[in-house]
């Protein structure tokens, strides 16, 4: 049977998938190019969009770590991840004056918590089903579709409450034990499907809506966890193809540590190699040709960088 590969290369490839998806959610719009370019750099050459998907990988990472050290997560947890998410240390709103309009014509559509005091005890409230074990006798996917709603109504931020509840549903998950590793495109199904969400979502604060709701997050769960799981095999699979490759056409240029880059990074660069590779600029410049040669990458110059592009990769993460 064929390993699946390292968390750290799912993480480094797949979560941003996530976080694309779910920064567009929001209307924050980066293309696959933007952001592989330019991961873990986080430079001058990196867009707005692209920095706001990274902060986002960053974030769920946080949550991630602290979820699997602890167990479970504290109010300053979430306040971390959020911090992380939006550079901003505000905390739960203290201000009033949040309300959600509908994006066309404006209309007020629902008015969250607005005293400060009522949003603390509802965060401590949302935390203890969070944290609670399966003795409850509650199905934890539908208690995750629970939760998104809670979260959402709360509304504890004044920005950027969509994306942490997104990283909380995923985190939740984990916890539960159904994720060993937050790759679940579960964003994706929300963007193909963003005027269903909102509606669902309002139809529970209106109407009690709670089954159409429920049901709609379940689907969204299947849908993306075959995805998810056809995309881990495709890459597993070239993974093996490649690693047997380089191997026996150039076993002087194959390490583990090489295979891992070409996987971690669907656009890699000299420096890239040197660092994961341990190795010397000409050194890792004769790899990349190497690679290049092989058809396994193609070099891609942008200003003043040359990338090398991992196409058959990127076309599985498509």
């Amino acid at each position: 049977m064929r390993s699946i590969p390292s968390a750290e290369i799912l993480l480094s490839t797949l979560s941003i998938q996530e976080a694309r998806d779910s920064s567009t959610v929001e209307n924050i719009v980066t293309t696959q190019d933007e952001v592989y370019r330019s991961a873990e750099d986080d430079t001058e050459q990196a867009t707005p969009a692209a920095k706001e998907v990274h902060r986002y990988v960053r974030a769920l990472k946080q949550g991630f770590a602290l979820i699997e050290q602890n167990g479970f997560l504290r109010i300053s947890d979430i306040m971390a991840i959020h911090e992380t998410l939006c550079r901003t240390n505000t905390g739960f709103r203290k201000l009033p004056g949040i309300v959600l309009r509908n994006s066309v014509t404006q209309e007020v559509v629902y008015e969250p918590p607005q005293d400060p005091r009522e949003i603390e005890r509802l965060m401590d409230n949302f935390l203890e089903w969070f944290n609670a074990t399966q003795q409850w006798g509650i199905d934890p996917l539908v208690q995750m579709a629970v939760l998104h709603y809670q979260f959402e109504s709360i509304h504890p931020f004044y920005d950027g409450n969509g994306r942490t509840g997104r990283i909380l549903n995923l985190l939740h998950l984990i916890r539960n034990e159904l994720l060993s590793v937050p790759v679940l495109y579960l964003s994706r199904a929300i963007v193909r499907n963003k005027a269903d969400y909102y509606r669902h979502l309002q139809g529970v604060r209106e109407e009690a809506g709670w089954e159409p709701w429920i049901l709609y997050m379940l689907q969204a769960v299947e849908s993306t966890a075959r995805q998810t799981l056809t995309t881990v095999n495709a890459i597993t699979e070239l993974m093996h193809q490649t690693k047997h490759r380089i191997r026996n056409e150039h076993p002087r240029v194959y390490s583990q540590e090489l295979l891992a880059n070409l996987f971690r990074h669907p656009y890699t660069k000299i420096e890239h190699i040197m660092r994961d590779c341990s190795v010397s600029r000409p050194t890792a410049m004769k790899y990349l040709s190497t690679l290049e040669s092989m058809g396994i990458l193609r070099k891609e110059k942008v200003g003043r960088i040359n990338y090398y592009v991992h196409e058959q990769l990127l076309r599985i993460l498509l």
